[in-house]
């Protein structure tokens, strides 16, 4: 069974910065693709950013480039959200999400066999 558990999300002023972390424990970690995202009240859940972990390679939704890095700890099975210069509209829940068996992150959240329970991040004016 696979298991993914966030950390990290809280309050934070328009233009500050937050770390979320993912820990993935269960099956095999380099079967997986890796992927953000996040969800805010009344809106789907959107795709933010995603990571191939036996590859390397990420992708970011067009919203985050530049703002906001994926990476890893393959040590620890952790994967990472750095996320800086935050707005207030993207406060939101935001997930970690695994597609087993998947090369290169999915955009689509169908696409993903197992979440984790989510962090709040509130981004204030």
């Amino acid at each position: 069974q696979v298991q993914l558990v966030e950390s990290g999300g809280g309050l934070v002023q328009a233009g500050g910065s937050l770390r979320l972390s993912c820990a993935v424990s269960g099956r095999p970690f380099s079967s997986y693709a890796l992927g953000w995202f996040r969800q805010a009240p009344g809106k789907e859940r959107e795709f933010v950013a995603g990571c191939s972990w036996g590859r390397g390679s990420t992708y970011y939704a067009d919203s985050v480039k530049g703002r906001f890095t994926i990476s890893r700890d393959n040590g620890r099975y952790t994967v990472y959200l750095q996320m800086s210069r935050l707005k207030p509209e993207e406060t939101a829940v935001y997930y970690c999400a695994a597609d087993w068996g998947s090369t290169v992150p999915s955009w689509s959240a169908k696409e993903y066999d197992y979440w984790g329970q989510g962090t709040q991040v509130t981004v204030s004016s």
